[in-house]
């Protein structure tokens, strides 16, 4: 594994750091608009043009005033420099992930915390209205603007731009499940374009799309052929610690990121903890939590945000409720048990897709299901009514679950609530979804919905079973809207 020292600026290590640059340069120019125009435009809605100012209190003699526009200019500045701090504009976050936008939301309400900090101890008013304009419409315009940048950052992608060419290093078997990971994911910014293996080019291509370019000690060939710039291990037995630091010296000499795949999988960042130990980088895994403050949160959430959708959506029910009668015989609403949290059996809602007698049908139709093995699905469903095929083409069929969430049957981001003759088929993996409420909406419904294959979906909901944020709770229920917008996958 020898590598030859590339200074060329032509190196793909030079094209990434160029690009990267570029990127991180939009950022950092978007930020410190949108913070003047936040900052600048509440001090305007709150004072207009009245020049006024911020007492700051002292000795009768010492006491002055503090004009806003200066207050504003050290609040920018601030909050600017806090984005820097808090390095959300890192090469290792950007494009991918949550994280970017965790640490925009911390460097802003640390900002402003620090703001009233400062206030109190100076025994100054800030006014509430300014502080109550900037800070909400800062840190909405801060997060748009990097979603925005984030989706043309992808469509780069998508167009074979702004991406890291990898090369999978390790024994065969561990780089193909890598590879398979890897590739779930269209808009991490990694290409895989090969693959070094313990048998060289005499194995076999490693996925499709992913040829064996050589064997461990062609490692610097590969990388110059392949324009990589970056190595993704995989583990080999046959690399010893004292070869993989030989490695590391040698990708650095190029400026070629190294990646460690551990052998951990559906594992999400806040679990894992770095804790090196006698310089071995050891790893802590932490077990899921499955009670708690976070879940009181998360059913928080659910309530105020179910409550919120039924008085919204309220006219929208009745329309629907209205449809399905005239289109058929029967109520508007159809009840079915299911299987929810701990294996509790309820009856989930929804308004009626089909035939008053549809269940009755359902022994008939077996045979021909194109479901996923455990799942009944049919594509051309006679039982589906003429409403009924386009509510559940929209998923409209489902909104009458927000009155199980109130009930506490179910939440609004969880597994799908499975029937009882499907949990009898489960083995003790797919048991562990129902150790959650199950969900109206979930990593299922954004990831191909019906399209799914049983153990993709499994692989789903144990994911989101064991690794649910709140964060990514609301970010499930936006993707879920746009999944459903565009209808696919839906029958």
């Amino acid at each position: 594994m020898t590598l030859a020292r590339q200074t060329s600026v032509e190196t793909p290590a030079a094209v990434v750091a160029a690009w990267q640059r570029a990127y991180a340069k939009r950022l950092l120019i978007t930020d410190l608009v949108v913070i003047v125009v936040s900052v600048y435009g509440s001090q305007f809605i709150r004072f207009g043009t009245s020049g006024e100012g911020l007492l700051i209190p002292g000795a009768e003699s010492a006491s002055f005033v503090l004009s806003y526009s200066l207050v504003s200019a050290i609040l920018a500045m601030s909050w600017f420099l806090s984005l820097a701090l808090f390095a959300t504009r890192d090469r290792t976050i950007i494009g991918t992930g949550t994280a970017e936008y965790k640490r925009i939301a911390d460097a802003t309400i640390r900002v402003f915390a620090v703001l009233a900090i400062v206030a109190f101890l100076l025994q100054s008013e800030v006014g509430r209205g300014y502080v109550l304009v900037a800070l909400p419409l800062g840190l909405t315009l801060l997060l748009v603007s990097r979603w925005t940048w984030r989706k043309w950052l992808v469509r780069q992608r998508e167009s074979g731009g702004f991406s890291h060419r990898a090369v999978l290093m390790g024994e065969r078997g561990k780089s193909v499940h890598v590879a398979q990971q890897m590739t779930r994911d269209g808009n991490s910014g990694i290409v895989i374009v090969g693959a070094i293996t313990e048998h060289g080019l005499g194995d076999r291509e490693l996925a499709p799309g992913i040829p064996v370019l050589g064997d461990y000690s062609s490692l610097g060939r590969v990388l110059e052929e392949a324009r990589a710039d970056t190595v993704v291990f995989t583990g080999a037995d046959t690399i010893d610690p004292r070869g993989m630091r030989q490695l590391g010296w040698e990708l650095e000499a190029t400026s070629t990121n190294l990646i460690v795949a551990p052998a951990l999988t559906d594992v999400a960042g806040p679990r894992i903890h770095a804790r090196p130990v006698a310089g071995l980088p050891l790893i802590q895994v932490d077990y899921p939590e499955f009670e708690g403050r976070k879940y009181a949160a998360k059913r928080a959430f659910d309530l105020v945000v179910a409550f919120l959708a039924l008085v919204v959506l309220s006219p929208v029910f009745l329309l629907i409720a209205v449809l399905v009668r005239r289109d058929s015989p029967g109520p508007a609403l159809f009840t079915q048990e299911r299987v929810g949290l701990n294996g509790r059996r309820f009856h989930m809602l929804k308004f009626r897709s089909m035939v008053v007698d549809a269940e009755a049908q359902l022994p008939t139709l077996l045979d021909r299901t194109d479901g996923n093995g455990v799942l009944f699905k049919l594509k051309s469903d006679p039982r589906v009514t003429r409403i009924g095929a386009f509510l559940r083409r929209y998923s409209l069929d489902e909104l009458p679950q927000l009155i199980n969430v109130l009930h506490g049957d179910m939440s609004l981001v969880g597994p799908r609530p499975p029937l009882a003759v499907e949990v009898e088929r489960y083995d003790e993996w797919a048991r562990r979804r129902l150790l959650v409420r199950p969900g109206i909406t979930g990593l299922w419904q954004t990831q191909g919905r019906s399209h799914l294959s049983w153990d993709d979906s499994v692989r789903l909901d144990l994911y989101y079973v064991e690794n649910w944020s709140l964060t990514g709770d609301v970010i499930i229920l936006y993707r879920t809207v746009r999944s459903v917008a565009r209808a696919d996958g839906a029958y």
